[in-house]
């Protein structure tokens, strides 16, 4: 009788609790929360060897200011393997990175306001990722770089690093793009600061995961593994 009386009790205060308005406070911290999480399982999952280059969504391929490299690789001795060597040294990079990037967004999601908050629990499935994105990119950005930059200067297969395989990959194609025939093919040399361009698509590709996993969050009650997210996204439906 005890023990059925007990369980009455907590059934009445859990409801009641459930029949509360959401606080101000609740929803920053149920926001905050999910960010994290989302950010925690999204990064678990791409840092992971072949993260980045076995997920079509976020595979990092070559800058598009390299389309005349990939569409005349003939010209180049080996031009084929080069590319594909490149190309699995950028994702291994961004892979490296990820593994060092949570605590940067645990950081980032602390200047939320409470109208920030309202805003974000009654916006669209990404909203409070678009939100992370505009307030935290430069910053992102900014302490993200150094670690890509590290990544692709590490010595990988064959004590070669990314930035050697791109620059080797791209003086080849310069030297025919600048010769009198790759001019008067219409080729056109390439020059991109590699580090921005992977720092960037790293990102992007980051942040369309923890997209991912705001969505879920918002329309997947299991999704919702703490009572204060299931508090504050059960009470949108």
């Amino acid at each position: 009788v005890y023990l059925t009386g007990c369980t009455e009790i907590m059934q009445v205060l859990s409801s009641t609790m459930a029949n509360q308005p959401l606080t101000a406070a609740e929803i920053v911290a149920g926001l905050k929360q999910a960010l994290t999480i989302g950010a925690d399982s999204s990064l678990k999952r791409i840092s992971k060897t072949d993260g980045y280059y076995r997920d079509e969504l976020i595979r990092i391929l070559l800058p598009p200011e390299a389309q005349m490299i990939t569409d005349n690789l003939s010209r180049i001795p080996g031009g084929d393997k080069l590319l594909e060597d490149v190309i699995l040294r950028i994702n291994r990079a961004a892979e490296d990175a990820a593994k060092e990037a949570l605590p940067i967004f645990v950081s980032a999601v602390t200047g939320m306001t409470i109208h920030d908050g309202l805003s974000i629990l009654k916006g669209h499935p990404t909203a409070a990722t678009d939100y992370l994105r505009a307030n935290t990119y430069d910053q992102l950005f900014a302490l993200y770089r150094p670690k890509i930059k590290a990544s692709t200067d590490k010595k990988l297969i064959g004590n070669i690093s990314t930035t050697e395989s791109w620059n080797k990959l791209t003086s080849e194609w310069n030297k025919i793009a600048n010769s009198v025939v790759g001019q008067l093919a219409g080729f056109k040399p390439v020059y991109i600061q590699l580090d921005d361009y992977l720092t960037g698509k790293a990102l992007d590709g980051l942040f369309l995961k923890v997209g991912e996993e705001e969505q879920k969050i918002r329309t997947d009650p299991l999704a919702r593994v703490t009572e204060l997210l299931k508090r504050v996204f059960g009470a949108r439906i």
